[in-house]
C-alpha cells in the first residue's frame, strides 16, 4: 500500500472515530490514542495535556502494555515530551535510552523499556500547544518517515477534535452557570427569612428564660445554652451560604472575588465545621474529634475559604469510613505556617487515585459524586499560597494536609 493511499485510510478510520457523534473529551482522547497506536502498529502510547497553572504535561491517557498512571506529570520543558511542547516540532527517535532529553523515571516507574519513540505537538487552531501525543515501540522494525507523517497528520485531526469538544463542553457549562445563577438568587431569597426567624428565635429565648421563675434551674440553663448555640451554629451557617451565593453571582457575572485575609480564630473556625456535620457523623456512626487547637497561633486566613476547604474534607470523609470509625481534625505548628490535617480511619485510596486527585482529572468514586470538594478545598489552600497533599492506605485510612503559611504572600 503506497504511502499516500496508508494516511488517506487513516484519516478517514480517525475521522469516523473522532466526528461520528458528539463526544465527551475523555473519550475522544481515548479513541485518538487507541488509533494512533492501531495504524502504527506500536506497543503503547500517551496524551499528555498542558497544565498552564503547574506548568507540567499531564497524562491523561495512556495505552498499552504497561500505560502510566493517569495524572502523572512532568514539567512541560523536560523530557522528549517537553522539548516536543516547547518546540511545536515533532521528534522521531530511534534509540531513546542514547538521547539526552529522554526522562528514564518514568521507564522506572511502569517498568516499561522504551526503545524508540515518535512525539508530535498537539496545537489549537491557533497554534498555540496544548499537550503532546506520544507513540512508543513499533511492533516490527522501528519507525520511519511515514510513520512521523502519519501521526502528524492524526495529531492534527485530534486536536481539532478535542478543542471541538472542549468548545461544546465550555457551551453546556454556560447553560449551567446561567442556571446557578438563577438558583442563587432563589436561595438567598428563602435564606433571608430561614435568618430572620433565627433572630426572632434568639430574642424569644432570651426573654423567656430571663423570667425569675426559670431563670435558677440548672437543667434550663443548660438548655439555654444548647439552643443558643444552634441558633448561633444557624446564623454563621446561613452567612456563609450568603457568602458563597455571593461568590456563585460573581463567577456568573465573570468576575472573581479575591481572597480576604484577616486574623483567623482556628479554633472557632474547626469547631464550627464539626458542630456543622456532627448529624451527618452521628448518622453515620462515625466520631469526630480535634486535636491540637488548644493554643493555635495566629493565622491571616480567608475564613470563609478555608472553613469551605476543611468542611469539605470532612464531609468526604465521613462516607467512607465504617460505624464505629473517626474523622480527626488536627492542627500541627511548623516553621512559619500551619498544618491542618483531616485523619479518617477509612477505606483508603489507591496509590494512582491518590496521584490524580489535585490534576485537572481530579473526579469522584463516590456513586453521586462529582469531585468538586476536592477541587474546592484545593483551590482554597492555593489561594492561601499554600499546598495540599494527601497520604493513604487501603483499609487502613487517608490523610490530607493542608500546609497554611501564617501570612499569605498576598496578604
Amino acid at each position: 500500500m503506497s504511502g499516500d493511499s496508508r494516511e488517506l485510510q487513516a484519516v478517514a478510520r480517525l475521522s469516523e472515530a473522532l466526528f461520528g457523534a458528539t463526544a465527551e473529551v475523555e473519550s475522544l482522547i481515548e479513541r485518538a490514542l487507541s488509533t494512533a497506536l492501531d495504524e502504527l502498529e506500536a506497543e503503547s502510547g500517551s496524551v499528555l495535556l498542558a497544565d498552564g497553572s503547574r506548568q507540567t504535561l499531564v497524562f491523561r491517557h495512556s495505552l498499552g502494555e504497561q500505560p502510566v498512571p493517569r495524572g502523572t506529570e512532568i514539567p512541560w520543558n523536560k523530557g522528549i515530551a517537553g522539548a516536543v511542547f516547547q518546540s511545536g516540532q515533532a521528534q522521531m527517535i530511534a534509540d531513546v535510552k542514547r538521547d539526552p532529553q529522554h526522562l528514564g523515571s518514568i521507564d522506572e516507574r511502569v517498568g516499561h523499556a522504551t526503545r524508540d519513540l515518535l512525539s508530535v505537538p498537539l496545537k489549537r487552531w491557533g497554534g498555540a500547544p496544548i499537550g503532546v501525543l506520544n507513540v512508543i515501540n513499533k511492533r516490527r522494525g522501528t519507525f520511519d518517515a511515514d510513520d512521523l507523517t502519519l501521526l502528524t497528520v492524526l495529531g492534527a485531526l485530534a486536536a481539532t477534535a478535542i478543542q471541538q469538544a472542549e468548545a461544546f463542553e465550555e457551551a453546556k457549562l454556560a447553560e449551567v452557570a446561567r442556571a446557578i445563577g438563577d438558583v442563587g438568587h432563589d436561595l438567598k431569597n428563602l435564606l433571608t427569612p430561614v435568618l430572620s426567624s433565627a433572630d426572632l428565635l434568639s430574642e424569644e429565648l432570651a426573654e423567656l428564660f430571663a423570667r425569675p421563675e426559670i431563670a435558677g434551674s440548672a437543667e434550663l440553663a443548660l438548655s439555654r445554652e444548647l439552643s443558643t448555640e444552634a441558633i448561633r451554629l444557624i446564623q454563621r451557617t446561613g452567612e456563609r451560604i450568603h457568602h458563597r451565593v455571593r461568590e456563585i453571582a460573581d463567577c456568573v457575572k465573570g468576575r472573581s472575588s479575591p481572597p480576604e485575609f484577616v486574623a483567623c480564630d482556628l479554633a472557632a473556625l474547626a469547631r464550627d465545621v464539626l458542630a456543622t456535620l456532627s448529624r451527618a457523623a452521628k448518622d453515620a456512626g462515625v466520631a469526630l474529634d480535634l486535636k491540637g487547637f488548644e493554643c493555635p497561633p495566629e493565622l491571616l486566613a480567608d475564613p470563609n475559604r478555608l472553613y469551605s476547604a476543611l468542611y469539605n474534607l470532612v464531609a468526604n470523609a465521613i462516607p467512607e469510613v465504617k460505624s464505629g470509625g473517626t474523622v480527626l481534625l488536627a492542627l500541627h505548628s511548623v516553621p512559619d505556617a500551619v498544618e491542618l490535617r483531616v485523619i479518617d480511619t477509612g477505606r483508603g485510596m489507591a496509590p494512582e487515585l491518590c496521584d490524580r486527585l489535585f490534576t485537572g482529572a481530579v473526579s469522584s468514586t463516590k456513586r453521586g459524586g462529582t469531585g468538586l470538594g476536592l477541587r474546592i478545598a484545593r483551590d482554597a489552600v492555593l489561594a492561601h499560597g499554600g499546598a495540599i497533599t494527601v497520604e493513604s492506605v487501603v483499609g487502613i485510612g487517608t490523610t490530607f494536609t493542608l500546609t497554611l503559611p501564617l501570612r499569605p504572600p498576598s496578604a
